[in-house]
């Protein structure tokens, strides 16, 4: 198994569309308020504007083995690689009107000493109580006694979900779809606008 966090290794099975997510399209994001890693509660239900979450199922620390077989768990590895990706893409998705949160099952702690690490311009969000499992029913998948979250990600717009990238592979490319998706929304909306007659 390749020990750094921040390198794919080539071979990693791809994941399936197993049809887990197909509800989410057009849902409503749950009045569920969960900690950032900024000190802050963030309720979901109350987001206004357009925000990019990505549920990612752990990210390893340089110092912590990863689980056993978790290259081989399809769409498991990559997590570090995708938060990088949307680090740097940051700025051009403020451009773009739009927010990011990462989100996992991981507790606060463990998240900010990420965030600190990666030198994450977004906070982290915490759902330790898999709390949007059962709200949003997001798939999740079991190794070595913990229950973590399948890789999505969701772009919802003041709280509906417009769109759903699943499954999200490979990871460190998640930033540039979904960056694509947005301008080409962008230009739709900009065509469907009524055009002004000229005087």
């Amino acid at each position: 198994m390749s020990t750094n966090l921040s390198q794919l290794p080539s071979d990693l099975p791809r994941p399936v569309d197993d049809g887990a997510a197909a509800h989410l399209e057009g849902s409503v994001l749950p009045s569920v308020v969960l900690h950032a890693t900024d000190g802050s509660a963030v309720n979901l239900g109350e987001l206004k504007g357009r925000f990019v979450i990505y549920v990612y199922p752990m990210t390893g620390r340089p110092d912590v083995p990863l689980p056993d077989g978790w290259d081989g768990i399809p769409g498991a590895r990559g997590c570090t690689p995708q938060s990088c990706s949307f680090r740097d893409h940051y700025g051009e998705l403020k451009e773009l009107g739009t927010g990011v949160f990462g989100l996992s099952a991981q507790v606060t702690e463990y998240q900010r000493e990420v965030r600190d690490r990666l030198h994450l311009p977004f906070q982290l969000l915490s759902d330790s109580a898999l709390l949007l499992k059962g709200t949003l029913r997001l798939p999740t998948f079991s190794v070595m006694g913990m229950e973590l979250f399948k890789r999505l990600t969701l772009i919802a717009e003041d709280g509906k979900i417009r769109k759903v990238f699943y499954p999200v592979f490979p990871p460190d490319r998640n930033a540039d779809d979904v960056l694509a998706w947005l301008r080409s929304d962008v230009q739709s909306s900009a065509a469907d606008a009524p055009k002004m007659a000229c005087p």
